[in-house]
């Protein structure tokens, strides 16, 4: 199965070719520059490096969040797109959980945290078993201490990926919670770890694909507390 995946979930953006799981060809940027301008350009030359088009894919898997609200909003509408221009289907998958594909070792409890702001990350927990992610929470916005806290009744070392990573590690630290950084090269998203999440789930038509926020953007919550003050 050829998967065209996008990955604009945070300040990088990348874009993968893959054969299943086999990466074929990824482009990578973290220069920030906004995605609106890149993300697109970037899927663009990849095919055409390639020698392919959309319609020769079979499906269009995109990070539908959490993360950036504009990020997400960004490459779901670029998946929406591409996927509607060349008639296949989208999927989308969870940031955290392609995120996950990064780290191999069995042994580690894999804790993927994005910067959310507010003393708090976007999570979720996973292990790798026999080559497979599994999932062990949701997705969910935690304050760091709350995780910290969590993660003391963990029996494995924690293996802590994303930008949230080094804030997470010196709340692990004080407490004395097993844990490393994964390496800088696998430590932020990937449109390849995109794909290998999107094998396993649901491919949809173009219309019915939706962002994962999981909480209210900052301008809604401004708005809310405007509403409450003159309610």
């Amino acid at each position: 199965m050829k998967i065209l995946a996008l990955e604009s979930s945070a300040k990088a953006a990348s874009v993968a070719l893959c054969e299943n799981s086999d990466l074929l060809l990824q482009y990578f940027q973290n220069s920030g520059h906004t995605h609106s301008r890149t993300l697109l350009k970037m899927a663009e030359d990849l095919l055409g490096n390639i020698g392919l088009k959309t319609c020769d894919l079979d499906v269009i898997a995109v990070a539908s969040g959490p993360g950036s609200f504009t990020g997400i909003r960004i490459g779901v509408s670029a998946a929406i797109g591409l996927a509607w221009g060349a008639g296949k289907p989208v999927c989308g998958v969870s940031t955290l959980e392609a995120m996950a594909y990064h780290a191999e070792d069995p042994e580690y409890t894999i804790c993927p945290v994005m910067d959310a702001r507010r003393g708090q990350v976007y999570n979720a927990l996973f292990q790798n078993k026999d080559g497979s992610v599994v999932r062990l929470t949701p997705d969910r916005a935690i304050a760091v201490s709350d995780l910290a806290e969590e993660a003391k009744s963990g029996a494995r070392t924690y293996m802590l990926l994303g930008d949230g990573a080094p804030l997470c590690l010196r709340a692990f630290n004080e407490l004395g919670i097993p844990c490393r950084l994964a390496p800088p090269l696998l430590r932020l998203q990937s449109a390849w770890g995109v794909a290998c999440a999107s094998l396993n789930a649901p491919k949809v038509s173009p219309d019915t694909l939706k962002p994962n926020y999981l909480r209210v953007s900052q301008a809604e919550r401004e708005r809310n507390a405007k509403l409450i003050q003159t309610g």
